[in-house]
């Protein structure tokens, strides 16, 4: 039997902290695992296998243990995200799609928790999901944005997956299907009892006045209530105060402004420092692509989380610690938990058999024993959602800036770092680094 630990050696986009996600692709991968028979004729196709290899492949199933953070989680870097436990044929095969799952969902829940994070300074701004067309994976990047924090999404076939909020406005191409601005804004009020006009096809400041004549114009005359306006490109801030003063001056003060365009995190922070006057945002490529910023030097793309063996049994029942030393690609042997302090001053990371210190929550959770899914290891999308919040909002707001002066502490046991030296000296390594 082997134990294999995946986690993160660094955070993303800079910052502190992951939000975890991902653990139901994740699950659901391990217990789909098999060979069919075609695949297994493939296989003997591109390689002379030995046929007992083969009759092998034919009935194996993952029949280990594993250990995960809940879905909702917040992760510091080493931390084990999850703890695999089986032979070592089972545990390696499933590496792959576990690094997978883990790496694309809690990367675009992260990003998402770091807009919304953006968006909420000062007041409370909502931010839509609008990845589709440029997402590595739509449904992936709906569900873990909705986790985030985003309040819906733009994809109607994920909306209908996992029963999320739907949200869209009408394409550039729509408005100039029509001669005129004021044709294509009169179409969508006539459509929608609840509408949202897009202004920056051709000139927001010009496009405020006709969408003004129109709103004012089918609320009267059909009841049509214009709901939002939205700018896709320009200058935001200075538009979107011009445009909040047009519709003040008319009476629409409940029109909210939708700001979208390319937005990340550090261009909704600018947009609001400049005083903007934007209601909510619409983020779709840096959102559905987990990007950094290459302005800012701050990578981003992929989280990079590994997989590595940490604990081995031979058919003896004799233990084996396995660690590897080389510098920041070093690990930690051994089976581990993990300990927060209940006001999150530290975490702790220890071996399993240490006792638990006191008042410290633990935080990894049996979801998988026997290849078989612990009853409950899956709740709810929304009971996710609020666990993340409640995470999030306990997280200390120094870790969440995009700008750490320092990380947050995490701490190996006493215990765990005598295991390492130990695992380290049997492999012939004195000086540890």
């Amino acid at each position: 039997m082997t134990t294999f630990d995946l986690y993160t050696r660094s955070a993303p986009f800079g910052g502190a902290y992951l939000l975890i996600a991902g653990l139901e692709d994740a699950l659901e991968f391990v217990q789909a695992f098999r060979y069919t028979s075609e695949e297994l004729k493939f296989l003997a196709h591109i390689r002379d296998y030995d046929t007992a290899f083969m009759d092998e492949l034919s009935t194996l199933r993952f029949t280990g243990e594993i250990f995960a953070l809940p879905e909702g989680s917040i992760a510091f870097p080493n931390e084990p995200i999850m703890r695999v436990t089986a032979p070592f044929r089972e545990a390696i095969l499933i590496e792959a799609g576990l690094l997978q799952a883990i790496n694309l969902g809690t990367l675009i829940a992260t990003k998402a928790s770091r807009i919304v994070f953006a968006a909420q300074k000062g007041r409370a701004r909502r931010v839509a999901e609008f990845a589709f067309r440029r997402a590595q994976d739509p449904l992936t990047v709906a569900r873990s944005s909705y986790i985030g924090g985003c309040a819906s999404t733009s994809l109607l076939n994920a909306a209908f997956e996992y029963r999320l909020p739907a949200t869209g406005t009408v394409p550039h191409a729509l408005i100039e299907l029509f001669p005129t601005e004021e044709e294509a804004f009169a179409a969508v009020a006539n459509a929608y009892n609840r509408y949202t006009l897009l202004l920056d096809t051709y000139d927001p400041r010009n496009a405020i006045q006709t969408a003004i004549e129109v709103a004012l114009r089918s609320q009267e005359t059909l009841g049509h209530t214009l709901a939002a306006v939205r700018l896709d490109s320009g200058d935001i801030a200075a538009d979107s105060i011009y445009i909040r003063q047009q519709l003040d001056r008319v009476g629409l003060i409940n029109v909210r402004i939708l700001a979208s365009g390319d937005l990340d995190e550090w261009k909704i922070t600018e947009l609001i420092e400049a005083g903007a006057a934007i209601d909510s945002f619409g983020v779709g490529t840096t959102l559905g692509s987990g990007a950094g910023s290459v302005e800012l030097g701050v990578s981003g793309g992929a989280l990079g989380a590994v997989y590595k063996e940490v604990w081995y049994v031979d058919e003896t029942g004799t233990e084996y610690p396995k660690v590897k030393i080389a510098g920041s690609k070093s690990t930690w042997p051994g089976k581990k938990e993990i300990y927060r302090h209940p006001q999150w001053e530290e975490d702790v990371i220890q071996l399993a058999h240490e006792p638990r210190p006191e008042n410290y929550q633990r935080l990894l959770r049996p979801v998988m024993r026997n290849g078989e899914m612990i009853p409950g290891s899956l709740p709810p999308l929304s009971e996710i959602r609020e666990l993340a919040q409640q995470n999030l909002e306990m997280l200390p707001t120094r870790y969440r800036e995009f700008s750490v002066e320092q990380p947050y502490p995490v701490r190996f046991s006493e215990g765990l770092q005598a295991l390492r030296t130990q695992a380290a000296q049997l492999v012939g390594i004195t000086a540890l680094e």
